[in-house]
């Protein structure tokens, strides 16, 4: 398949059977979700959700679909009945061609004074891994890791452990729109030095064969 990098936290896989995008959030480009078939969104922050950006993809093309979460997808279903599907930790479905499995309940811990939300990651074709805003370690051996990499949540040694628990063969940047060019390098090299993986980065609109 063909991953494209959007802006922060958002991806576009592509393979001959359809396009699917995950994470299209206020961050991203505008543009950013149209012309998929299938939309994955994490959770409801607007960084990973974007309302706007959601309803002109399906209004542009009326056999997209979305699959969510029920606190995103009670925001956005009502408008578009039977094309808002609810999941959860455990489900699997098929998505643009992909089949897609989810991962993982809850968002990482922000701070202990503020609740924790619903959030969940999603294997692709048993090969990508996106958690969202968390670090879930799906029951199975991962390839491609989509790794947020800089939040408000986390810190680096986190994120090098991270990696080491997943084991994937590589692991790509997301989640990265608050990192700043400046520390980019420190973060590459601690990354790539610990974490036992191929630490890869692409810069926003740039592509990989996966």
């Amino acid at each position: 398949m063909k991953l494209t990098k959007k802006t922060h936290s958002c991806v576009r896989l592509q393979s001959p059977a359809g396009t699917l995008v995950i994470d299209p959030g206020g961050f991203t480009e505008e543009d950013a979700a149209l012309g998929a078939e299938a939309i994955l969104v994490t959770h409801e922050h607007p960084d990973h959700f974007d309302e706007g950006r959601l309803r002109a993809a399906m209004e542009a093309d009326p056999g997209t679909r979305i699959w969510t979460l029920r606190a995103v997808a009670d925001k956005i279903g009502p408008a578009f009945p039977g094309r808002v599907h609810t999941v959860g930790h455990g489900d699997t479905f098929t998505a643009a061609g992909f089949e897609v499995q989810v991962h993982g309940e809850l968002h990482a811990v922000i701070h202990p004074d503020i609740p924790r939300i619903t959030n969940v990651g999603y294997l692709v074709d048993g090969t990508v891994f996106h958690p969202g805003d968390a670090l879930t370690v799906p029951d199975q051996p991962v390839d491609t890791l989509l790794l947020p990499v800089m939040a408000p949540w986390s810190k680096l040694s986190e994120v090098v452990d991270y990696v080491r628990e997943v084991r994937p063969r590589r692991a790509y940047d997301v989640h990265d729109a608050l990192l700043t060019d400046l520390a980019r390098p420190i973060y590459d090299r601690q990354i790539g030095s610990l974490a036992e993986a191929e630490h890869l980065r692409l810069a926003p609109g740039g592509a990989a064969e996966i």
